[in-house]
C-alpha cells in the first residue's frame, strides 16, 4: 500500500446503480415516510403533554442518557468544557467561528431598514431579531461541533438575545463549541423529542425559532411544529449531486461521494456525468478509497453508495435539467466552466464551483452555512443564515388620510366590508 487512498488499484470496482433521466427520483420521496411521521407525532404529543418525564423517558429509551443522568447543561457547565479544551482545538474553533461570523456579518449588512413615501405618509420595514433561538446539534454516530458554530453564530450576529442547543450524546468539543457560539445551555437529547422540548419550553425556555440539520425524525418534527415555532427548510439526511465532464478528475468525484456517503446510511450521493467511461473511472476510484476508510465509516459509506446512483447524460442540457429536478442540498460542479453552469441551475441549497471547491470545505466553516435544505426544498428555500433569526416587520404612518380614504372605502365596499370603509372615512370626517 503506497498511502494514497485515491490511487486506482486492481481492486474490484465499487459499482453504483445507473439510472436514466426519466428515473431521477422525485425529491419529495426522500423524506417523511409515514412511519417516521407517525412516530414523530407521538413523541411530540407526549413531550407536550407530559413535559420532562416524557422527555427523559425517550432520551433514556434511545440511549441518549443513562437513568438519573443530567438532562441539561447550563452555561457554566459549558464553560468548563471550553476551559478544559486543548489549546490547539480552541484555536481551531475560534478560527472557524470567525469565518462563519464574517460571512454572517456580511449577509446582515445587506439587509437595510426601509422608509419610503406613500400616498398620505410613509411606510417601511425594520429588521428585528427573535428573542430566543434553539439550535439542533446532531450527535450519535458522529458528533458535529461544526454545527454548534454554524447555528449559534448566525443567531448571535442577527442579535438574538438567548440561544440554546440540543442534541444527542454531545461530545466535549461540541459542548465547548456551543459555549463559544454563545449558547446559554445544552439539552442532552435529540430527535423529535429535542425539537418538541425547544418548541414547548420543556427543561429549557421555549424558543421562537428552532434550526439545525438532523435525521428524518428531526426534519419531520420541525415540519410538524412549524407555526408553533419558526424554522428553516427541512435539513434532513445529507445530499450531494456531482455534475462532472470528462475533463474532471474521477478520483476527486469518488472522494466527494464517499465524504457525503459516510454521514449516514440514509445519505444521498449521486453523480451526473457525460460518458460511461468517466462513470467507470469513478467506480474504479471508489474501490481503493473505500478499502482505506476506517470502520464504521466504510460500512456506512458503502450502504449509502449502494442506494445512490449515476446518470450518464447525452447532453449538457439533459444534465442541467436532471439536476434542477433533483434539487439537491449540495451541488458540486466539476466542469470546465462552473460559473456558467451555476447560472443555469437554480435549485440547489449550496453550489461548489470547480475542482478545488470540495463540498467538505463548506461543511467546516469556509464561510457559508452548512445547514441547508434537503429533500427538494431548495426549490423554494435557501440555507440557514441570519435571515432565519430576523423578521422584516413593516410599519405605516399616514399623516394625510384624505389621500387614501376614498380608494380604501371603495375597495372595502367592493368586498362587502362596510365597517372597513367607515374606518377609513371617519379619519377624513374627524380631521
Amino acid at each position: 500500500m503506497d498511502g494514497n487512498p485515491l490511487k486506482n488499484s486492481d481492486a474490484r470496482p465499487f459499482t453504483m446503480r445507473r439510472i436514466k433521466p426519466e428515473e431521477v427520483p422525485a425529491p419529495s420521496g426522500r423524506l417523511f415516510p409515514p412511519e417516521v411521521e407517525e412516530k414523530a407525532a407521538k413523541i411530540i404529543r407526549e413531550v407536550r403533554i407530559e413535559g420532562i418525564p416524557a422527555l427523559r423517558r425517550w432520551a433514556e429509551n434511545l440511549g441518549e442518557i443513562r437513568p438519573g443522568e443530567e438532562l441539561y447543561f447550563d452555561r457554566n457547565q459549558l464553560k468548563a468544557y471550553w476551559e478544559a479544551l486543548d489549546p490547539a482545538l480552541k484555536k481551531l474553533l475560534e478560527t472557524v467561528k470567525k469565518r462563519i461570523s464574517d460571512f454572517a456579518t456580511a449577509q446582515r449588512s445587506c439587509l437595510s431598514d426601509l422608509s419610503l413615501p406613500v400616498a398620505g405618509g410613509s411606510a417601511g420595514h425594520r429588521f428585528i431579531p427573535v428573542k430566543r433561538a434553539g439550535c439542533y446539534v446532531p450527535g450519535g454516530r458522529y458528533p458535529l461541533p461544526s454545527t454548534a458554530l454554524m447555528t449559534t453564530v448566525p443567531a448571535a450576529v442577527a442579535g438574538v438575545e438567548e440561544v440554546y442547543c440540543a442534541g444527542p450524546k454531545p461530545d466535549p468539543v461540541s459542548l465547548a463549541a456551543a459555549y463559544l457560539g454563545g449558547a446559554k445551555g445544552f439539552l442532552r437529547c435529540g430527535g423529535a423529542q429535542a425539537i418538541a422540548a425547544m418548541a414547548f419550553g420543556v427543561r429549557l425556555p421555549g424558543c421562537d425559532v428552532v434550526v439545525g440539520p438532523g435525521g428524518r425524525f428531526v426534519a419531520s418534527a420541525k415540519r410538524q411544529l412549524f407555526g408553533i415555532v419558526g424554522t428553516e427548510a427541512p435539513a434532513g439526511p445529507s445530499e450531494l449531486l456531482i455534475i462532472a465532464d470528462d475533463k474532471a478528475n474521477p478520483a476527486l468525484a469518488a472522494a466527494d461521494l464517499i465524504g457525503q456517503a459516510e454521514h449516514d446510511t440514509e445519505a444521498f450521493p449521486a453523480l451526473i456525468c457525460r460518458s460511461e467511461t468517466f462513470a467507470q473511472a469513478v467506480e474504479h476510484s471508489l474501490a481503493p478509497a473505500l478499502q482505506n476508510l476506517p470502520e464504521p465509516n466504510r460500512g456506512t459509506a458503502e450502504a449509502s453508495l449502494a442506494k445512490g446512483w449515476i446518470l450518464v447524460a447525452d447532453s449538457d442540457a439533459i444534465a442541467q435539467d436532471c439536476a434542477e429536478r433533483c434539487a439537491p442540498e449540495h451541488l458540486e460542479l466539476l466542469v470546465t466552466w462552473p460559473e456558467e453552469w451555476e447560472k443555469r441551475i437554480n435549485c440547489a441549497g449550496a453550489v461548489f464551483l470547480g475542482q478545488g471547491s470540495a463540498e467538505v470545505f463548506g461543511d467546516y466553516g469556509a464561510g457559508p452555512n452548512h445547514s441547508l435544505p434537503t429533500a427538494g426544498a431548495s426549490r423554494f428555500a435557501a440555507g440557514l443564515s441570519v435571515l432565519h433569526f430576523l423578521r422584516a416587520r413593516t410599519w405605516l404612518k399616514i399623516d394625510q388620510p384624505n389621500l387614501l380614504a376614498a380608494d380604501t372605502a371603495a375597495f372595502a365596499r367592493l368586498e362587502g366590508l362596510e365597517g372597513h370603509a367607515r374606518a377609513a372615512e371617519i379619519r377624513v370626517q374627524s380631521s
